[in-house]
């Protein structure tokens, strides 16, 4: 069956070089225009439109994925169905209604509907966590399912981790559902009316560390926004990012300090110890490497 894709960062490209792999034919690609990128804003493509010149599919590039003539080049193309996979856009009529609109979402549904489900289900510690194949509807993420695949969570695995795990599922999951589209056993059930909760876009609030969360909460945070987005604190009155970190026994005073070599964040209920960070204007590096050559303060604030 030939199918057309819409999507826009990294993980969508993961799934449509899996799809353009496979048994369905994907004819072109849909994602959000070049943004400027870098000190010298030089205009850049999307991951997905990236992935699409690799494998040599043409790559529309829009501002509207409802326009008509997006809808005419759908049409031209044959499409039996079109692939959505964290486009960016909101789908309406008549292009939900023209074609069966797969959309591939990293959660168990209803849970985490919206923008950042991988980041606020690690931010809530869960041990569990899923990808849904879904038909779209005018709701966000409220469509009636088609499959679901579960997947444990570990206590070290962070936003990578999960995702690359999640798009690994999905690949032979949404190839299964585009299957039963072609041969017209497409079926779906509706979401259970309990448990939607919404996974909000990540904002700056949300990436503060505070020496008032938990120890669970603390090291959650820094693994649900590694290693694309990064915590954020104050050392010694300077901006940094933290990027792993790890719970750990023992004690440590309150705030920042230096334990037997370790760089530690003591709070109420426990120790985390900080295994990578980033100072300002500087790479990433490895907490020892930071404190051989670290000469401000230790004090840490948000």
């Amino acid at each position: 069956m030939r199918v057309a894709f819409a999507g826009t960062p990294g993980p969508a490209a993961a799934i449509l070089r899996h799809l353009a792999g496979g048994r369905h034919d994907v004819p072109l690609v849909i994602t959000q225009p070049d943004k400027p990128r870098g000190r010298k804003g030089t205009p850049s493509p999307t991951p997905v439109a990236e992935a699409a010149a690799e494998l040599g599919i043409d790559a529309l590039r829009v501002g509207s994925i409802n326009a008509e003539d997006v809808l005419a080049r759908l049409r031209a193309e044959g499409v039996g169905a079109l692939v959505v996979v964290a486009f960016g856009q909101i789908l309406r009529d008549p292009l939900l209604d023209g074609w069966p609109c797969i959309n591939v979402h990293f959660s168990v549904l209803p849970a985490y509907r919206g923008a950042a489900p991988v980041e606020r289900a690690l931010m809530d510690g869960v041990t569990e966590t899923g990808v849904t194949i879904m038909r779209m509807d005018p709701g966000l993420d409220t469509g009636p399912t088609a499959r679901v695949v579960t997947t444990p969570v570990g206590a070290a695995d962070d936003a990578g981790v999960v995702m690359d795990r999640l798009c690994a599922l999905a690949g032979p999951a949404l190839e299964d559902t585009l299957d039963d589209v072609q041969a017209g056993a497409f079926v779906t059930i509706p979401q259970p009316a309990e448990g939607a909760t919404y996974a909000a876009k990540i904002g700056p609030e949300d990436r503060a560390l505070s020496l008032t969360d938990t120890a669970a909460v603390f090291a959650d945070r820094i693994r649900a926004l590694a290693p694309h987005i990064g915590a954020t604190c104050r050392i010694g009155g300077e901006p940094f990012k933290v990027w792993a970190a790890r719970r750990t026994d023992g004690e440590a005073p309150p705030g920042l300090s230096v334990r037997d070599g370790e760089l530690v964040v003591g709070l109420a209920d426990g120790v985390v110890e900080i295994l990578e960070l980033q100072p300002p204007g500087k790479a990433r590096m490895r907490a020892a490497d930071f404190l051989r050559g670290w000469r401000g303060g230790l004090e840490m604030g948000e």
